[in-house]
Parts: C-alpha cells; structure tokens; sequence
C-alpha cells in the first residue's frame, strides 16, 4: 500500500435504528473528504441527524464501475472517501465490491468500519444452523440463471439466506416449495425498527399466510439445509387423491399441491396434473 494514497472506508450504517450507528463510523464520515453514497438522498437523512454535512457522491450500481475509477483517481491524490450503502455492510448485496477490488489492484489503502448487516443479523436471530450457511442475496431475475440457483440451493446441507421484495415475496416462496420442497424457513423483516418481524414454519404455511395479506418491507428469507429435513415418509401409503386432500387441508393452492406430490412421489408433474384434471 503507497502511503501517499489516502483510505477507502467501507462503512456499515445502520438497517432500521439510528442508535446502532457507532461512535467510530461517526467519525470517521465527519473526517473522510468525500462520502460515496448509494442514494445521496438517503444518506442526507442520516448525515443531517448526525450533523455531518461533507462532500457526497452518487454510487450505485448503475454508475459503481465508473464511479469507481473516478474514485480511485481520488484517492491517489491522498484525499480519503468513505462508501455507504442505503443501510448495512456496502458490499453486501449492495455497491461496494467493485471498490474493493480495484483498491487492492491499485495498492490503496481500504478498511472496514464494521456494523449491521441483515443477512447476519436474521441469521442470528433466526435459530437456524449458523456454523455453515450460503449467501445468494437476491436470486437472479432471468429464467436460466434462477433455475440454476435454486437447483443449486436444493442440493445445500446448510441454511442457505436470499433476499426478497415485497412485492416478489410469493413468487419466489412457490419457486421454492416447487424446487426444494416444503422445508422449514424463517422469513425476517425490519429488524431493528419498530414493526420487527420473525416468522417461522414451512414454505407451505408462508404462502398460506401471506397469500391473505400483502407482504411489505424486504425480507430475508432463511431456509434449512437439505440434510436437516425430516423424513416425510407419512404419505407413502397415500393414495393421490389422500396426499392431495393433505396439502389442501394446509391451506395450498391445487396447482401448489400438485408441484408437491410430483416432488414427493418422484412423479412428473404432467402426470399429477393430469390426474387432477380428468
């Protein structure tokens, strides 16, 4: 590292309460010459409680590699930025690794100012294995991609943690009971804040309970490896239409349930729904 250069701080911000800011990150926003922030907007609310008011720069991912060089010309010049998300650990999910990377290409100082982050802080509260666990953050949008990740998580021993919209909630917990089959998970909201949320059950009980009303604020969404599932031998002896009428009797969708008994029974789905529909 060239002691000419200045310092990129990564610095973690809080995810909901503005008290877990620490003395450290503080000060170290009060210091820096320039703040990098993934919504200036955002960050303005946070730096006028602080009552920080030093030079910011837009970085986010639409602009992040661009940004980025221009950032590091920045810093060769000895000057110090600090990159903030819109809440947590940059990086995470969020702009800040590409930063990183062209730091330690450039030989530049770069350090962590350490704080929140929301895929840890559910995993922790979660009660889930936590020794070993898979980050995917939000799973990709395109098709192909999605299918690979999902095949992916369904081979995972460990607890495996996603991101999720609101608005996606649903979607993604029936691409999950259709991929993976209906595993425990903990769906976490708004930690720290005052409407805080923990929810546990199966996949299955998710979508019955957030079917009958609209999910809000982003969620993490923690689900069990493949190795802690339960034997569900139970519905062996069951005829098509038995297991059918358990999974409805649970409050899932006909068009759920068949993805289920397909996955259960090791059937194609085309011949459940077939079935179903004579």
């Amino acid at each position: 590292m060239k002691d000419s250069y200045g310092t990129c701080y990564l610095v973690a911000t809080p995810i909901g309460n503005l008290e877990d800011m620490s003395f450290r990150a503080i000060r170290i926003l009060k210091e820096v010459d320039i703040i990098a922030a993934e919504d200036t907007r955002h960050t303005k609310k946070l730096l006028n409680h602080y009552e920080i008011s030093n030079k910011m720069l837009s970085y986010h991912q639409h602009n992040e590699r661009d940004r980025s060089e221009e950032l590091v010309e920045i810093l060769k010049e000895g000057k110090s930025i600090a990159i903030v998300s819109d809440a947590g650990t940059p990086g995470i999910s969020d702009p800040g690794a590409v930063m990183a990377k062209r730091c330690h290409e450039e030989s530049i100082n770069i350090t962590i100012i350490p704080g929140a982050c929301a895929a840890i802080g559910a995993l922790v509260v979660s009660g889930m294995a936590s020794d070993k666990f898979s980050f995917y953050g939000f799973l990709p949008s395109d098709k192909k991609s999605r299918k690979q990740a999902l095949e992916e998580i369904d081979k995972l021993n460990l607890t495996t943690i996603l991101y999720e919209a609101p608005h996606r909630l649903l979607k993604t917990l029936r691409e999950l009971i259709d991929s993976i089959g209906d595993r425990q998970v903990t769906l976490v909201k708004e930690l720290t804040k005052i409407h805080e949320t923990i929810w546990k059950g199966s996949i299955s009980r998710a979508i019955s309970s957030f079917d009958e009303r609209l999910p809000k604020g982003e969620y993490v969404i923690l689900i069990e490896g493949s190795q802690e599932r339960k034997e569900e031998s139970f519905w062996k002896g069951f005829s098509l239409d038995e297991h059918m009428a358990y999974y409805m009797e649970k409050g899932i969708s006909k068009k759920d349930a068949v993805k289920l008994i397909a996955k259960d029974k090791k059937l194609p789905k085309r011949e459940i729904y077939d079935y179903f529909m004579k």
